[in-house]
């Protein structure tokens, strides 16, 4: 744990040192879903990350990826960089599911049922992410796989179902238990089987004949990717968040950049930042 080390003013009064360490949870932006569901951002978190003193630390919130596939924007704190999630794939494959800190869902249409994206790209210990689900080959409805979420693969389109988005990981660090990185439902055409979004902001897929059901968007600051559909409108990816704490035996940011929410609760101070800025310890 973290172990306060005081020293004394002129008179006696004693001043706060500054940590060496802290913990920190560093989830990037969720991808946006296309027919597959869009991969939840990567899902970054560690005790014991040493600081230093009087620098200024980069902190950096990916945003969400568009709706229509696109990729989710990295979040760094440090030198701990989350990667951002992977966009979901199209039922004929002329966009194919994306890779990223969970893979984007495959499309699946026609005679091939498309593969999910790779997640936890690049390779990191522990794993960031995990894939997406593959499509179903069918023509008539052709449902998508499901984006991948922090601790569970998106589910395979099936039949008629779209396949689910993967589950998010949970987290005390803001003072109270949070799931983040859930991956985005996987679409399907002609039929309202959606595929649900994954714990931790994931949103729902879309379907239904024309103009169909819209997918949801991933919930901003979870990293949660954004449902995939057929006719409809899909979901755009939600943005990431940083968090870092440590005890409050330590004294407190010299200087904060990116108006960061800061309390002090249950032992620690916390800094959670939802754009981008920096702080001094």
């Amino acid at each position: 744990m973290f172990a306060a080390k005081n020293f004394f003013l002129s008179g006696g009064a004693a001043a706060l040192a500054a940590p060496s360490t802290v913990e920190y949870l560093v989830v990037a932006g969720g991808a946006g879903g296309l027919q597959g569901g869009g991969g939840a951002g990567g899902y970054r978190t560690a005790s014991g990350f040493a600081v230093s003193t009087g620098s200024p630390i980069t902190v950096t919130v990916g945003g969400g990826g568009s709706s229509g596939g696109g990729n989710g924007s990295d979040s760094v704190f440090s030198t701990i960089t989350s990667t951002g999630g992977g966009g979901g794939g199209n039922f004929n494959n002329s966009t194919t599911a994306k890779n990223g800190g969970s893979g984007g869902g495959g499309g699946g249409a026609d005679a091939a049922g498309h593969a999910g994206g790779s997640g936890n790209t690049p390779s990191t210990s522990p794993s960031q992410g995990n894939n997406g689900g593959s499509g179903f080959a069918q023509s008539a409805t052709g449902p998508a796989g499901g984006g991948g979420g922090a601790s569970s693969a998106g589910s395979n389109g099936s039949t008629s179902q779209g396949g689910n988005g993967g589950s998010g990981s949970s987290s005390s660090i803001s003072g109270s238990s949070v799931t983040y990185a859930g991956g985005g439902g996987g679409g399907i055409y002609n039929n309202t089987n959606i595929g649900t979004g994954g714990s931790g902001g994931g949103g729902n897929g879309g379907g239904g004949s024309s103009p169909g059901t819209s997918a949801q968007n991933g919930t901003a600051n979870t990293g949660g990717g954004g449902g995939g559909a057929g006719f409809a409108s899909t979901g755009a990816g939600g943005s990431g968040i940083v968090i870092i704490r440590y005890a409050d035996t330590f004294a407190a940011a010299a200087s904060t950049t990116g108006s960061p929410t800061i309390t002090v609760s249950g032992g620690y101070r916390i800094y959670s930042w939802t754009s981008s800025g920096s702080i001094t310890i």
